[in-house]
């Protein structure tokens, strides 16, 4: 892990690897590690002292100490948020493995059964609710999160953007707890190695999250559909005359009205969803119960996992063709783990263990009795077996809980989107925060438009719950199996558990969910072409645009200009430029270095603002960045008649862009102030002589560079601390050092503060704002992929969505663009 950093002349060197320890040269503004190689770098941002963070670390919740009054609350909220997908599943599951052919032998009931129970036991039970969630980034679940914890383990991104002050955010570290066994650990620096220097286990691992991110969106098309039809079909049951088209529209009806209420946000309707959730639960795991006593309590056989051995024998291909139909009990668990982070593990935990579990289980089983007296009812099992007294009751209920299944399905796809962004891999569109109260409720219009679209387009071409199920099978067992791998990864690189444990773990669950897809694929034209189809799409276009991201970033990395030259170009340029009064802010992709686009605007504009900030948004691996950890800076340029300098605004995957421009840039001029404080108390020549030990992975060993001045720091501060602060959080045999370093005159007091001043009146006089209009084009001599890809996909996309200032709510009177072309 890099821990500090020194510069000279603005060069420097820099280890980028999280889990070393380092070493920094103050001398030659070198940084050394024992475990990694040294990668040039232009710049780094500065900052030169310690402070004591409280680190929760990695897979660490927020909930975990709760009371078990806290958790009884999350854990009623939970029940109607995560469960709704799961508890609606038994509306479809029989009707849709019975589908073809029926009910061959009485036994086969036993057989589908058993297959229903193991399996929802092994993949949600075992997986997700005992393994999975444990396996989370800070408290968040999902495929983006367990992506995200690997980054921070090993250098993974394709994006090189990375910095030693990223590992430094509070709360996030990455190292393991006790001392790990020595074979443990050497697999994972033999994995953490592979990982880093290896471009395809790069882009492969990069693939398999955006393939389970776009099946995720997939998913979040079809379970409307599925859930809904499947409730509204059972009018049948009263109304015989009912046509299949009057139920289709119906569906569309209510599809639509569900999406129109979208921009309202569920935190409206929130507290409704627990109870109506738990409703449904009593009430069809009280039917289910029923069903098992008045028709066949001999069903419970099923538990003898023989008939399952008994159903492939006598059923052969159909029985495990009918395997892609039964994974449907499952479906949700995906939602269920990326949901994780508004409630801890212990809540979902209790709550499924003691609602969902035994509810869903005793209707799967009373469903299986009543077949076992009318195996002739398998296309409407459900509602025929429900009494009659509580048809209407059950009917309400169940198109509830169908609209509030998909509605978890839907936010999941607007918080998927929303972490898409982050890794530059989708393009701009508006999100916007619907609850004060809970930060993660989100409403992507743009998005919800092309979800209401195609699950109307579904519901209307499909017709029935039996081809929408196939087509939902393929999106769920994907993205199960896809977090198999992850968590593989995990166990080896993060947990480090024993690797008995983990090979029992993939044994099971990878040749299991394995054979599960063979099942799905062998009728892919039958519906499961449909998600893989829409998932192809979605894919294609966030390759293109990450291709294209990381393209343009390593092309204005190339050309960028280090500070010593910024400074060249300004000193030659004096005679010819003209100081604009006002703060200017310089919106850049860069983390490091002057863009490419200043020296265009100087050449082509001769004129500066007084105050000059480079603003680079970046978006880190961990789910949230405190706001005192915001901005970092670095002065480019030394005052004379032009400030200039470098913030980096750093946000997690889970933090909000949608602060007004007036309040962002009021938090970055305190920041910047604060830093020009900071920059002049602590020197690197008043800092050399301090060491400070690395309290990081003891296992690693420190070499320290013989016969120059080293500087150890376990963390740099940001700028926003100030020295008296940093002096009260020091250990005492450091405290004299710090004091002395922070003795300074009159005269420096007041210059700083004059230097404060001068930030003030500027940001008075006004702030512009300006923006690179980046064209990118593929040269000439690229192939006909590659224009296709970047002349007309990308360009596509970036002209039809958000731009850069939407986003950022910049005010359009006070926009400056300038405008530039790349060739890639």
């Amino acid at each position: 892990m890099v821990l500090a950093t020194a510069e000279r002349g603005g060069e420097e060197k820099v280890d980028h690897r999280p889990a070393a320890a380092a070493v920094v040269d103050v001398e030659s503004g070198s940084l050394y590690s024992s475990s990694s190689s040294v990668v040039d770098r232009q710049d780094s941002l500065f900052r030169e002292a310690v402070t004591g963070g409280h680190h929760r670390g990695a897979g660490g919740h927020s909930h975990d100490h709760d009371s078990w009054g806290t958790t009884l609350r999350l854990a009623f909220q939970c029940v109607g948020i995560m469960y709704g997908d799961l508890g609606t599943s038994p509306l479809y599951v029989y009707s849709t493995t019975f589908a073809h052919g029926g009910v061959g032998h009485p036994d086969d009931i036993l057989g589908v059964l058993s297959l229903i129970i193991y399996s929802f036991l092994l993949f949600t039970v075992v997986k997700i609710v005992l393994v999975a969630l444990h396996a989370n980034d800070d408290g968040d679940g999902g495929t983006f999160a367990l992506y995200s914890l690997i980054s921070r383990y090993a250098e993974v991104s394709l994006l090189p953007n990375h910095q030693a002050e990223d590992e430094l955010v509070s709360g996030y570290t990455c190292t393991s707890h006790g001392k790990p066994p020595s074979a443990a650990l050497r697999r994972a620096h033999w994995l953490k190695h592979l990982l880093e220097t290896s471009k395809s286990a790069k882009i492969s691992l990069f693939l398999l999250t955006i393939l389970a991110i776009a099946m995720v969106i997939s998913d979040a098309v079809l379970t409307p559909p599925i859930s809904v039809l499947s409730a509204v079909s059972g009018l049948k049951e009263k109304v015989p005359d009912l046509t299949t088209d009057q139920t289709v529209w119906i569906t569309v009806a209510i599809l639509v009205l569900l999406f129109a209420i979208q921009r309202f946000g569920t935190d409206k309707v929130g507290y409704s969803f627990a109870p109506i959730i738990l409703l449904w639960l009593l009430l069809i795991g009280g039917v289910g119960l029923y069903n098992l006593v008045k028709y066949d309590a001999g069903v419970l056989r099923s538990f003898n996992p023989k008939y399952i051995v008994d159903y492939f024998r006598r059923n052969k291909k159909d029985g495990w063709v009918s395997l892609g139909d039964i994974l449907l009990v499952f479906t949700g668990t995906e939602a269920l783990f990326a949901n994780l982070g508004y409630f801890s593990i212990k809540s979902i935990q209790f709550s499924f263990s003691l609602g969902l579990l035994p509810s869903v289980l005793l209707t799967y089983i009373g469903q299986a009795a009543y077949l076992r007296k009318h195996p002739e009812h398998f296309a409407d099992t459900f509602f025929r077996s429900t009494p009659s007294a509580l048809f209407w009751p059950t009917f309400i209920l169940a198109i509830a809980a169908s609209i509030i299944g998909s509605q978890a399905m839907i936010s999941c796809a607007f918080a998927t989107v929303s972490h898409l962004q982050t890794l530059s891999c989708f393009p701009r569109v508006r999100i916007l925060h619907t609850s004060k109260r809970y930060h993660g409720q989100l409403y992507v219009p743009q998005v919800n438009l092309l979800l209401c679209v195609a699950a109307c387009l579904v519901t209307v071409s499909f017709k029935t719950t039996t081809i929408i199920g196939k087509a939902h099978e393929i999106c769920v067992i994907l993205v199960m199996l896809i977090t198999t791998l992850l968590m593989t990864i995990v166990m080896l690189l993060v947990w480090r558990v024993n690797v008995w444990w983990i090979a029992l773990f993939f044994v099971v669950f990878v040749p299991t969910e394995s054979i599960y897809l063979s099942s799905v694929l062998y009728k892919f034209t039958h519906g499961p072409y449909v998600p893989v189809a829409m998932s192809a799409v979605l894919m294609a276009a966030m390759v293109v645009w990450h291709y294209v991201h990381v393209k343009r970033y390593k092309y204005e990395l190339r050309h960028t200009l280090s500070p010593a030259k910024a400074e060249k170009l300004l000193a030659e340029k004096r005679d010819h430029l003209k100081s604009v009064p006002g703060v200017g802010l310089f919106y850049t992709e860069l983390v490091q270095g002057v863009p490419p686009i200043f020296p265009h605007l100087v050449d082509k504009v001769p004129a500066i603002h007084s105050v000059l900030v480079f603003v680079s948004i970046k978006h880190l691996h961990v789910p949230h960045v405190d706001a005192s950890e915001r901005f970092l800076f670095r002065q480019v340029v030394e005052p004379r008649e032009f400030r200039v300098f470098r913030c980096v605004a750093r946000y997690g995957y889970r933090d909000s862009l949608g602060d007004e421009a007036q309040d962002f840039v009021a938090a970055l001029l305190e920041s910047l102030q604060c830093y020009v404080r900071d920059v002049n108390l602590y020197s690197v020549h008043e800092m050399q002589n301090v060491s400070y030990p690395v309290s990081r992975d003891q296992s690693l060993s420190r070499e320290k560079p013989s016969g120059r001045h080293a500087v150890y720091a376990e963390e740099m501060i940001t700028p926003i601390q100030s020295f008296s602060e940093l002096s009260h959080g020091a250990s005492s045999n450091r405290l004299p050092q710090f004091q002395q370093a922070s003795k300074m005159n009159i005269e420096e007091l007041a210059r700083i503060e004059e230097e404060q001043m001068v930030i003030q009146r500027e940001a008075e006089k006004g702030v512009v704002y300006i923006l690179g209009e980046t064209e990118v084009v593929a040269r000439p001599q690229s192939s006909l992929i590659k224009k296709i890809a970047v002349n007309y996909i990308y360009s596509f996309l970036r002209k039809n969505f958000m731009q850069g200032e939407k986003m950022l709510s910049i005010p359009h009177g006070k926009l400056l663009k300038v405008g530039i072309s790349y060739e890639i």
